[in-house]
């Protein structure tokens, strides 16, 4: 029986879905959002803080600072509640009603954008609220996600690593791209230690993580409007982009077998279903990561009135759709 005394000591790291009688996917799912904080962002916000605190950049007198479209801001929002500290996120209009409250429940100040820089969107108008905010106050300090090397380590230390020992017969990986820390981090392990694994990077119809167009985007998580640093595009060996319509279309096809995860799940597993459907069959297990679960989302994705405002579609199952570049 685990006994904890602060909330990010506890994580379940070894929890999958058999995809194959849920949705007719050979594929299994690996489910992060069994911790307090409910994402795989807690292991980032842990592993960036323990780096600030043994560097010394951390201090008793510091204000947390960082960018999120949600996920992560609930990490920090509990770790720096816990422990006493200031934290403040900020966001924009795309951040779910719910995962806003869950923040500012644990005391944290949220900011949130509303209008898009002109050429880097709403992410670009964030890090530039951030960068006028540090440089005002002295206490500030940025985290910066997707700058920040402890961001992919996390993962090559925990979930590459996790991975690794359940399925030894590993032949594909379905990640999706947001910051890319959790992508890199599995890449990069599998790489050094020699283990053949196909890295298939999803992404969002709109982002512009591997250079295609920028459109607008209404679900967070995935997808950016800022090529990522941290992304080492030799590491990926497929990408496809993902419609939103064809996220919503595979959330309500898992809610439809009693599985309730959130948008970057769906959008994973619409490109999963695509790559699949243009591959042969795969010699050895395949693996996706499912970010999180479904609460947050109930007032967008799996809100019917949302979805036809938002995409002039109803949400019953349907065929899912991809567009794969190399």
């Amino acid at each position: 029986m685990p006994v904890i005394k602060s909330p990010d000591e506890y994580n379940s790291p070894d929890l999958y879905v058999d995809l194959d009688p849920v949705v007719d996917l050979p594929l299994f799912l690996k489910c992060e959002g069994m911790n307090f904080a409910g994402s795989v962002k807690l292991k980032a916000a842990r592993e960036m803080i323990a780096a600030a605190d043994e560097s010394g950049v951390l201090t008793e007198d510091s204000v947390l600072i960082e960018s999120s479209s949600g996920n992560l801001g609930v990490a920090l929002s509990m770790i720096a509640a816990n422990r006493g500290l200031r934290f403040v996120c900020v966001t924009d209009i795309r951040c779910n009603l719910a995962t806003r409250q869950f923040m500012e429940a644990l005391g944290t100040e949220v900011h949130m954008i509303t209008t898009p820089d002109p050429r880097k969107g709403l992410l670009g108008a964030r890090l530039a609220l951030i960068k006028q905010l540090c440089a005002a106050n002295p206490n500030y300090l940025w985290l910066n996600q997707y700058a920040n090397p402890s961001n992919w380590l996390a993962h090559f230390r925990g979930t590459g690593p996790e991975i690794a020992r359940r399925f030894r017969d590993l032949a594909v990986m379905f990640v999706g791209a947001g910051t890319t820390g959790t992508m890199m981090g599995c890449a990069k392990y599998f790489r050094t230690t020699g283990r053949q694994v196909r890295i298939v990077a999803v992404d969002s119809v709109g982002s512009v993580t591997f250079g295609t167009p920028a459109a607008p985007r209404l679900i967070p998580g995935l997808g950016t409007s800022v090529t990522p640093p941290l992304l080492d595009r030799s590491l990926v060996d497929d990408i496809l982009h993902v419609t939103e319509e064809d996220t919503v279309r595979m959330c309500h096809r898992l809610a439809r077998k009693g599985f309730l995860f959130g948008g970057s799940t769906g959008t994973v597993l619409a490109g999963a279903a695509a790559w699949f459907a243009s591959h042969d069959a795969v010699t050895g297990s395949a693996v996706a990561l499912a970010p999180d679960l479904g609460e947050r989302y109930l007032d967008t994705i799996y809100h019917q009135t949302w979805v036809e405002s938002a995409y002039g579609m109803t949400a019953w199952p349907d065929s899912t759709r991809a567009h794969q570049t190399t």
